[in-house]
């Protein structure tokens, strides 16, 4: 059909949503996620030849559903599992959506999946991982190379994280508040590297991923709907937004990287960053601080200053100070190197980074050495900074790191 995204475009869109209306009706996360896949396989071989149907996400729970009762009847008659048997749907009852299903099963749904997947009966790497997985859309390869482990490890981890979520006996439906609460950290990280992965993709030949990206916000701002009084949902909404508003101008005609200080701010989505800015200006007055609020409001900064030239770094180093002080981390303390060498020039930022060098999560990072290397060649010693890496390290780091600090602050 005319009008219809590309068919890649729509089943990605459409998994999460799809697997969420066979959880939320059937349990079985494992056996749903299974149905789900051979309803994405048939609809790649089908749509391919007879087209796109008027009702994608419609034909694609039809097809799961019938799928996934064949399947569980098939257990039902092996096991004999009378529970099995009376909690089944008659097959033919999904022929059309039943009458409790007239309403699209769609962010409720998926905002459902995404608190089941973070089920406090999992490892945050494992919540982390079978979200990423479930309702984010990443292969199981792409997730292992996010963490650096082997895919076959990765699978192992997501498959035990389905076995235990089940063992669990969780159900699929909106936890209550105080569930919520304890869930609500990991969702947000979860939710912040989807994001990431779209921003800046890890593998590939696109520098982003855009269905990762608006997948992410689309979510966010449903978590933000449920929770409107949480300062650091409205934080990282408005961290995404402000970050996604440089996506057209992060790379020339021929895709490659335009780190931040040389972009054309005029490509930049201004209704993007005046959300972004409203969002976070509003989450500083009425909330309680927290890091997602105080990267959203680096980011601002960066975002409304007219160039490069004008960017308020002092104001920048005061909240990367902040970050540092309150929620430190690896990366937090390598930006405010950063940000120290651009008030009070690069030796106070080298200084820092010598510091860092006996972080064992930093200690031999090649975005510690392109940082160094970066600082040396502002401090005038070209020298140090040539000597500091090889001709290949040089060239890999340099295209790393502008990758690196084009994203997301933090």
């Amino acid at each position: 059909m005319t009008g219809q995204p590309p068919a890649e475009d729509l089943l990605r869109r459409h998994a999460p949503q799809v697997l969420g209306a066979l959880v939320r009706r059937y349990g079985h996360f494992s056996a749903a996620e299974d149905a789900v896949q051979e309803a994405l396989l048939a609809a790649a071989v089908q749509w391919r030849g007879e087209g796109i149907p008027e009702n994608p996400r419609g034909w694609l729970i039809r097809v799961a559903s019938r799928r996934l009762t064949d399947q569980l009847r098939s257990e039902e008659a092996r096991r004999r599992r009378e529970e099995t048997a009376a909690a089944m749907t008659p097959r033919d009852d999904f022929v059309a959506p039943p009458p409790g299903e007239a309403r699209a099963p769609s962010e409720d749904d998926t905002l459902t999946l995404l608190f089941l997947c973070c089920h406090p009966q999992l490892s945050a790497p494992s919540q982390v991982a079978l979200t990423l997985r479930a309702v984010g859309g990443l292969t199981t390869a792409e997730i292992a190379r996010a963490y650096l482990v082997p895919e076959a490890t990765m699978a192992q981890r997501i498959s035990r994280a389905k076995q235990r979520v089940k063992a669990a006996g969780a159900r699929f439906r909106t936890p209550p508040p105080k569930e919520r609460a304890e869930r609500l950290d990991a969702v947000l990280q979860v939710l912040y590297l989807i994001f990431n992965e779209g921003y800046t993709a890890s593998a590939g030949e696109q520098l982003h991923r855009t269905d990762l990206s608006g997948e992410a916000i689309r979510l966010t701002r449903a978590v933000r709907r449920l929770l409107p009084d949480d300062g650091e949902v409205t934080g990282l909404l408005a961290l995404m937004l402000l970050s996604d508003a440089r996506r057209a101008a992060r790379t020339g005609p021929g895709g490659e990287l335009i780190p931040l200080a040389a972009q054309d701010r005029g490509r930049w989505d201004q209704a993007a960053i005046k959300e972004g800015v409203e969002l976070v200006e509003h989450a500083l007055r009425h909330f309680e601080l927290g890091p997602y609020q105080v990267q959203a409001a680096i980011a601002a900064v960066h975002d409304e200053a007219a160039d490069a030239e004008r960017t308020d770094w002092p104001q920048i180093l005061a909240l990367y100070d902040l970050l540092d002080r309150f929620w430190p981390g690896p990366m937090v303390s390598l930006s405010h190197a950063v940000a120290v060498a651009m008030v009070r020039g690069p030796r106070f930022g080298l200084a820092l980074l010598e510091r860092l060098d006996e972080d064992p999560h930093l200690a031999g990072h090649h975005r510690l050495a392109a940082t160094r290397g970066h600082l040396l060649e502002r401090a005038g010693d070209t020298e140090a900074a040539r000597l500091a890496l090889s001709l290949p390290e040089r060239r890999y780091l340099q295209s790393r790191a502008a990758r690196l600090s084009a994203g997301p602050p933090g």
